[in-house]
């Protein structure tokens, strides 16, 4: 395979995520502006879907690729899913804590002091719900990886364009 071939395929595979992650990350700013809009507050964070989704992508697409061990090959294959997904989500929760801290510290005198009273601050349930609402994207974004590599690329839309089973 080329540089230009696997330069390609990395680009689609990024490009696949993006739009995945986009999508979900665009859900829950849209429902943020909904609360939001009810109080009169104006909301505008669509940056926010674009920058987060292409982080969230290539990380995701980085750690697929590290192993969890030789323990987890001997079992079922959503002991990998649910592992993946909590490890990936505990990634999330941090990195949310951090960036809050990091946007905290003036407030409170520091870094340490802002990652120390960081559950205090309000915007702690800012950083639950996206970890909550990520944490699904990232369950099923681990299912469909689970079933494009037993069946194959394509396989959800092979599965959407046959006619539903009866019975």
């Amino acid at each position: 395979m080329s540089v230009q071939q696997k330069l390609m395929q990395e680009l689609k595979a990024v490009g696949l995520a993006m739009v995945f992650f986009g999508c979900w990350i665009a859900m829950l700013v849209f429902i943020k502006q909904l609360i939001l809009a009810e109080y009169k507050i104006t909301f505008h964070g669509f940056s926010v879907v674009l920058i987060g989704a292409l982080i969230l992508s290539k990380v995701v697409l980085i750690l697929e690729h590290v192993p969890l061990g030789e323990w987890i090959d001997s079992r079922p294959a959503w002991v990998d899913v649910v592992l993946r997904t909590a490890l990936y989500s505990l990634g999330v929760l941090i990195v949310l804590l951090l960036e809050k801290t990091f946007e905290t510290r003036h407030e409170f005198g520091g870094f340490g002091a802002a990652l120390s009273n960081i559950f205090q601050h309000a915007d702690i349930y800012h950083v639950w719900v996206n970890t909550i609402c990520l944490s699904g994207a990232l369950l099923m974004y681990n299912i469909l990886t689970l079933l494009r590599s037993h069946y194959g690329e394509g396989v959800i839309l092979r599965l959407l364009s046959l006619p539903k089973p009866k019975g």
